[in-house]
């Protein structure tokens, strides 16, 4: 047997449409489940889940719109209780993923039981403006922050084994940020990134999606933009304290040293609580971790800069502001994958 989950919100006929071409394959279709999460709709739309329900189609139902990622793990909660053992494909309810591409994905599972598949698409043809650069700007984002390339981090066609369902609901995220979340924390988690090519579908220039593109990239960016605020502060009190504890002191090798300890630590607080939202962890542990990359940053600082200003050339304010953003993106990464690491059973 196999589920497929689909998230709903205020959806339209192409959910019923792709009810019918599921269950219509051969072989596919008596083979499995739709799993459907109504997320808060509104009553205007109870014919349409009525109809699926008709249709043999399992239905969850949030009383009020929780977003997707809520509704993902409400569906991902209830296979947990309900002790299924099998695989599972999520896919959207506004027609961007054919069913012949929720096939293909669900062929690909049994050879990947500790993988995440991604129905991948490649975006050409005609794509919506919006669209093709929010899939740009999110890869991007994801590399720096990963270190992996991945042709499609926002598709919502994914399909993995009952085993991972602990892993994602544990997972932060109600909304459209979830599924990014799933991809950052597939390396912690040691789930491998799979991707299976399918085409690429805009019905309407994509006038069926609920997502924003401001309120939801925000969601998405949030903990890159966290981790970009807390180095930011740190960096502002750093320079004050400098320059307070020179008057205090007149002394540059002890103010140098105490505003860093102090800007450090401030750093590190805001980091553990704020942007990796790690309190569980052992303070004694992450402080040591943290500080070891501090001293191993400030050399590589020292390093990148000498490199670029004498080996290569550069001016030295182009070879400061060059390493300060490749250091910046290496301690995110660094601090994230393993100072302020969960571990998964």
């Amino acid at each position: 047997m196999l589920n497929i989950v689909i998230p709903a919100y205020e959806p339209d006929n192409k959910l019923l449409t792709l009810i019918d071409s599921l269950k219509s394959r051969p072989d596919f279709g008596r083979e499995l489940n739709i799993l459907i999460v109504n997320d808060g709709s509104s009553p205007n739309y109870n014919r349409i889940f009525s109809e699926a329900a008709r249709k043999g189609c399992s239905l969850l139902t949030h009383e009020k719109n929780l977003g997707k990622g809520a509704a993902l793990k409400t569906a991902f909660s209830h296979l947990i209780e309900t002790g299924y053992q099998g695989f599972i494909v999520c896919a959207d309810c506004d027609g961007q993923h054919r069913p012949e591409d929720v096939e293909k994905v669900a062929a690909s599972l049994p050879g990947n039981t500790n993988s995440l598949v991604l129905g991948c698409r490649d975006f050409v043809g005609k794509v919506p403006l919006k669209s093709r650069l929010g899939n740009l700007l999110t890869g991007a984002i994801y590399s720096f922050i990963s270190g992996q390339n991945l042709k499609d981090t926002q598709t919502g066609l994914r399909a993995f084994s009952s085993e991972l369902l602990p892993w994602l609901v544990s997972i932060k995220g109600s909304r459209y940020e979830y599924e990014m979340n799933q991809l950052l924390e597939a390396k912690g988690a040691h789930v491998k990134l799979c991707c299976v090519p399918i085409e690429t579908v805009y019905e309407n220039k994509n006038s069926g999606s609920h997502f924003h593109p401001v309120r939801d990239s925000i969601r998405i960016y949030l903990p890159i933009l966290k981790y970009l605020l807390s180095s930011l502060m740190a960096g502002g009190i750093d320079f004050i304290l400098l320059f307070l504890f020179m008057k205090l002191s007149d002394s540059l090798l002890f103010s140098v040293i105490a505003a860093r300890v102090i800007s450090s630590a401030v750093n590190f607080f805001c980091n553990k609580i704020l942007v990796f939202e790690k309190k569980e962890l052992s303070l004694k542990e992450s402080l040591v971790k943290y500080y070891l990359l501090a001293a191993f940053i400030l050399l590589c600082n020292y390093t990148l800069i000498h490199s670029f200003t004498y080996v290569v050339h550069m001016p030295l304010l182009a070879g400061k502001i060059l390493t300060e953003i490749i250091l910046f993106f290496f301690g995110y990464q660094i601090q994230r994958l393993y100072i302020f690491r969960k571990e998964y059973a």
